[in-house]
Order: structure tokens, then C-alpha cells, then sequence
């Protein structure tokens, strides 16, 4: 009888139990996006360059709880804990969004102004109600001093999983790159929130020293029973690029942008929408453009490396104003493979001018390779996680592509002869 009575109980126990958790389960679901309470304390912080940053930096972060007073300080960083004496703070723009149309997160972006170039600063972000810790950065040289700079293909798939190596071996093979670029397809459903939390996850704290430039792919645009529509909604409220690109277009803004940096141009091409556009502000950009280097991203390639694709329309509007103003490499993503050509000038393999276009990935989402351009490439792949180093020192750029266990894939050099 006794024993009865102890398995009842326990049943009852048991059953209280699950109760439990089912309502604690509901109550999570409940909570917001990121399946917690609201916290004002801040996450997603990722810096991007302005125009120039050799003067500015702009830093984007969000709360998904409303703070009163958002705001970032920054100092002159100093090996002394009392440089935080000196920080000045700035107000914070903030903008609220409704993740899948029902969860509020709040958005907050600064400027800095008036920086010093060739300076290391210490910032954080936050509000009277929680602070993020003191970070890191350095603003571009006012001259055409030596950098580098990181360049990835499409995460896109297992972010988290499967991406975070590659960003950790990047980190560790050139910790001192001025900034990181991606080149479109950084998640695969632009419009999941979780999709975006598991692009911050993996990349940790890089984006809060490193400045990112990124650019929209297909996959950053939303898309209703297979028609495409737009570019998320979630893009432009975690970034902030310049608004120099094509006059009086609300839907390229913050997608497709220059970016001064020590002597080269680095131009961002949104290759999902209003190309022509595109095309015409490209023009004028270069025809004014007096750097030395001059380097161009887009999402699509126009020499495509994976089977059974090709973007023939995007090659008839760009390659030749590429060859007509000298763009020295082009820099791409979207077909889940690996090919760099020769240089191309008019279609054509040549040895004395032309550009370099390259085409990596990221992810662990690999394609068959194509043929249709062997004729013009120097280095084809598959089936191999990448990430690239590009490095420029006065009349010389290197080109090194590493695998994701630190074996280097392919490299170039360009040299500029006058």
C-alpha cells in the first residue's frame, strides 16, 4: 500500500513537472526574438567604415528592450585605465523594428566625428541602464600607408556550425587587417532574425574591433512564393555605410557605396536590382576616382565559376566600363566555388592590363564547377571553405587564398607600372 501510494505521488510529481516546463516553454517563446527576457543590454555591435575613416567610424548595436539615452563614448585609447576620464559621448540614432512583424528590437547607430587618423580609440555602446565593454579601433592613415584587408565569400548555411572556424582562422592569419568584406549571402533567409544571431555568434567579437563592409546577395532579399520583392527589412537598421551611392534611390541606400581607404577605392555594387542605375553613378565614380587602386564587390559574378549559371546581362552593363577606367580586381561570391582569371580586358586573357575578378566561398554549401570561362582562369576549386587575404603596399597588391586549416590555396601579385 505504501508503495502505491509513493508511485502515485510520483506520478503526480511527474506530471507537475512537465506542466511546468510546458508553461515555462510558452513563457520563453513569449519573451521576444531572442527567446529571453527584453535586455537593455547591448548585442549585435559591428562597426563599418564611412566614406572616409580616416576622420570617421560609425558603430550600429541594438537592445531589444527601449533604453532611455542611447549613446556610445569614445577616448583616445591609452594603456592607463583613466583614458575613460577623457571619453565624450555621443547620441545615438535609434529605430525600432518588428521582428517577423511583432517582436519591437531597438537599433542604435553613432558616428564618431572629428577623429584623429593613424589613432587607436576605446568606445563602448549602451545606455544609463547597461553598457557594453570598452573596445578597440584604429582609424585609416591620412597618406597611402600599407594595409590589408579580409575578403569572404557566402557564410549562408551553418553559420554557427560551420563558419565560425573559417572567421577564427582569418582572425588569427591576419589580426592586424584594417577591415573585413563579405560579398552578399551572409544568412540564407535575410528575413530570420535567428539566422542573423547566428552570423554574430560566429564572428564573436571581431565586428566590435574590425570594421565589416558588406553587401546584399539574393539570399538578403525577401522573397513571397518564389518572386522576389525587396531587400530585408533587416539591413539597413543593423548596418550604417554611406549614402553616396546612386542619387535619389531609397532602395539602394547603404547597398551599394564607395569607401576611400589609403589610397585605393573600394566600391560596393548591389547586383540584384537597378543595375542600369548602377551603372551610370559606377561611371562617375571612376571617371573622378584619383586612387591609386580601385577594387569592386558584387554579389554576382560576372564571369560565373559554378555550373549552369552564367550573368551575362550584369557583364554587358560593368565589364567595360571595368576595362575603360582600370579597375584592378573585382571581388564576388554566389556561385559556391572558387575561380580567379587571368587578367581580362575586352573578354580576353592578357598579360599587359585588364582585371582580376575573383569568385570564393565561405560556407559549407559548395557546387560543381563550371567550364564555360576556362579559357580565362588561373585557379578553379570546389568543395573547400576559403577565406582571403589581400594586402597593399604602394605600387604592389598580394592576393592569398587560404583554406579554412591554414594551407594557402591560391595568390597573386598586381603591379602598378606607372
Amino acid at each position: 500500500m505504501n508503495g502505491l501510494k509513493t508511485r502515485i505521488m510520483g506520478a503526480r510529481a511527474g506530471a507537475g513537472l512537465v506542466a511546468f516546463f510546458l508553461i515555462f516553454t510558452i513563457c520563453v517563446d513569449c519573451a521576444g526574438p531572442a527567446g529571453s527576457a527584453p535586455s537593455s543590454r547591448p548585442e549585435r555591435i559591428i562597426l563599418n567604415p564611412t566614406q572616409n575613416p580616416t576622420t570617421s567610424m560609425a558603430v550600429t548595436w541594438r537592445t531589444t528592450d527601449a533604453v532611455e539615452n542611447p549613446q556610445a563614448q569614445i577616448a583616445v585609447a591609452t594603456a592607463a585605465p583613466d583614458f575613460r576620464d577623457k571619453a565624450v559621448s555621443a547620441a545615438a540614432k535609434t529605430e525600432t523594428v518588428k521582428i517577423d512583424g511583432a517582436n519591437p528590437v531597438y537599433y542604435h547607430s553613432v558616428v564618431f566625428e572629428s577623429l584623429k587618423p593613424s589613432t587607436l580609440y576605446a568606445y563602448r555602446v549602451g545606455s544609463p541602464a547597461g553598457w557594453s565593454e570598452w573596445n578597440h579601433f584604429r582609424t585609416a592613415a591620412a597618406n597611402d600607408e600599407p594595409f590589408s584587408f579580409v575578403y569572404l565569400g557566402d557564410p549562408q548555411n551553418e553559420i554557427e556550425s560551420m563558419c565560425s572556424r573559417v572567421f577564427r582562422a582569418a582572425q588569427m592569419k591576419a589580426p592586424d587587417a584594417a577591415f573585413w568584406l563579405f560579398v552578399g549571402d551572409i544568412v540564407n533567409n535575410g528575413e530570420n532574425d535567428d539566422e542573423w544571431r547566428e552570423f554574430y555568434d560566429a564572428i564573436g567579437w571581431i565586428p566590435r574591433s574590425i570594421p565589416m563592409i558588406l553587401l546584399p546577395g539574393n539570399h538578403e532579399y525577401r522573397k513571397t512564393m518564389g518572386v522576389t520583392e525587396g531587400l530585408t527589412y533587416l539591413w539597413r537598421p543593423q548596418f550604417t555605410f554611406p549614402e553616396n551611392g546612386p542619387a535619389g534611390l531609397e532602395e539602394l541606400k547603404e547597398a551599394s557605396y564607395y569607401i576611400d581607404y589609403q589610397g585605393a577605392l573600394f566600391v560596393t555594387l548591389n547586383g540584384n536590382e537597378r543595375l542600369e542605375e548602377q551603372a551610370k553613378w559606377l561611371k562617375k565614380v571612376l571617371r573622378d576616382n584619383p586612387r591609386k587602386w580601385t577594387i569592386v564587390s558584387i554579389h554576382q559574378p560576372f564571369y560565373s565559376t559554378a555550373g549552369n549559371r552564367d550573368n551575362p546581362y550584369h557583364k554587358m552593363l560593368f565589364t567595360d566600363i571595368f576595362d575603360k577606367h582600370g579597375v584592378d580586381l573585382v571581388l564576388q561570391g554566389h556561385d559556391h566555388t572558387y575561380g580567379r582569371t587571368h587578367k581580362v580586358f575586352k573578354d580576353k586573357k592578357r598579360k599587359d592590363k585588364g582585371t582580376v575578378y575573383v569568385v570564393t566561398v565561405t560556407g559549407p554549401k559548395q557546387y560543381k564547377p563550371s567550364e564555360l570561362y576556362k579559357d580565362i582562369m588561373a585557379k578553379t576549386g570546389t568543395q573547400t571553405q576559403l577565406f582571403q587575404v589581400v594586402r597593399i603596399n604602394g605600387d604592389k597588391l598580394t592576393y592569398e587564398s587560404y583554406n579554412v586549416t591554414g594551407e594557402l590555396f591560391d595568390s597573386f601579385e598586381l603591379t602598378k607600372t606607372n
